[in-house]
């Protein structure tokens, strides 16, 4: 297997892990609501949580574990409270639930990770969601329905199950990665509500696996826009089994780069299928932008366009305003000069240099944006820098989902 291989799978397609997704009771009845993942043995762990200031208490106690020694072997994740603004309770109940798991699987404490989803200011049932856990003990598994069943357990507003696969070959073993991710609305992760699992059965440096992660999250999770919200709970971990057989990958290893190009491609995919199932999303948008006077420019202009509320409500109207993609251009903070600015809507010139479209190409843009997925190009005319962001269009049905969240 010379090339990367995207397979039909998920956070079990990796030897070495079991996952299961149940129902307790968190918020709701008849809803799955509590995942389990359980490795068959402690892995090299490592995570990218929200730069958020206010950081939940799930995110705070994984940051600490991590920090301490980078393995686990068990996550458990709610979704129906985010444990978020909760204070030394919300802590508490936190570690509760990661000494009661280790309890019930026979582990350290130290190897159990916990993550939770859902609404800011309310304490999680501490008793539900360890019943929850016991539950997914003996429901633990590999293959495909445990796969969809675990995925959907940490949904909250999502429509639709995210997750992903892959394999490489390293070192003549074949390699495989494997994931699953929630999150529809909250969404900037600059590193939304996002939860994002990876795992791999590839041997890998613990901190080489730290910087690839980061390197990952930084061409994925962190290149998403649904709302330009970015949330209290953000949680990327990836879990590495070591029992594909490789030796293990640092920054000196021939493949390392191979396995990298894998993670990226894993993450990717969650992040898109995330900007996919954007609450109210009848759009998803690539905005490409190319020309700037380098890549810090690039980027602060596609991230103004991506989430301006009013470019995203113009694509749900398919109405061709490109004044607002060049006007949030122009506040983004990037080196902007208008007379070398080109707007392109899926192929079509809107603004070229300052001449401006006639009504045949607006017409012909309304028809680029009746297309469930289309491409937003901004050439800035100053440089070599060029960035990328996915992003989605703004709808009646986002304002209705969020105007009662909570109600």
């Amino acid at each position: 297997m010379d090339e990367m291989t995207f397979l039909n799978g998920g956070i079990t397609s990796a030897k070495g892990f079991r996952t299961a997704g149940v129902e307790a009771g968190v918020k709701y009845a008849q809803r799955r609501d509590v995942a389990l993942i359980l490795a068959d043995v402690p892995c090299v762990t490592a995570g990218v949580f929200t730069t958020n200031r206010v950081a939940a208490a799930p995110v705070v106690v994984d940051r600490e574990k991590l920090a301490a020694t980078p393995r686990s072997q068990a996550i458990v994740v709610n979704t129906g409270c985010a444990n978020a603004c909760t204070g030394a309770q919300g802590l508490a109940d936190a570690r509760a639930i990661a000494d009661a798991s280790a309890k019930l699987l026979g582990l350290d404490p130290s190897l159990v990770l916990v993550s939770s989803t859902g609404v800011i200011g309310t304490l999680l049932p501490v008793d539900r969601i360890i019943a929850g856990v016991e539950k997914a003990k003996a429901a633990l598994a590999v293959g495909d329905i445990p796969n969809e069943q675990a995925a959907c357990a940490i949904m909250t507003t999502d429509t639709v199950q995210k997750r992903a696969a892959v394999q490489v070959t390293i070192d003549g073993k074949v390699v495989t990665l494997g994931g699953m991710c929630k999150g529809a609305g909250m969404i900037e992760p600059m590193m939304a509500t996002m939860l994002a699992y990876v795992t791999t059965d590839a041997a890998v440096d613990a901190t080489w696996l730290q910087s690839a992660l980061k390197a990952a999250a930084d061409v994925s999770f962190n290149r998403v826009v649904v709302d330009g919200d970015e949330s209290t709970n953000d949680t990327l971990i990836c879990m590495a089994s070591g029992l594909a057989g490789n030796t293990t990958i640092d920054g000196n290893h021939p493949d390392a780069e191979k396995f990298l190009a894998a993670l990226k491609a894993v993450c990717t995919n969650l992040a898109k299928q995330i900007v996919m199932d954007g609450e109210g999303v009848s759009k998803f948008v690539t905005v490409k932008v190319r020309g700037a006077r380098d890549t810090g420019d690039a980027h602060l202009v596609a991230r103004a366009i991506a989430r301006s509320p009013l470019v995203k409500t113009s694509w749900f109207g398919l109405d061709p305003n490109w004044g607002r993609v060049i006007c949030a251009t122009g506040y983004s903070g990037a080196e902007v000069d208008e007379r070398l600015v080109r707007i392109y809507y899926g192929g079509i010139c809107a603004y070229d240099c300052g001449r401006v479209a006639d009504e045949a190409t607006l017409a012909q843009m309304t028809e680029i944006m009746r297309e469930r997925s289309f491409e937003v190009v901004v050439d800035l005319g100053l440089g070599e820098g060029e960035d990328t962001i996915y992003t989605c269009d703004f709808t009646f049905d986002y304002v209705k989902i969020n105007a009662e969240y909570t109600t």
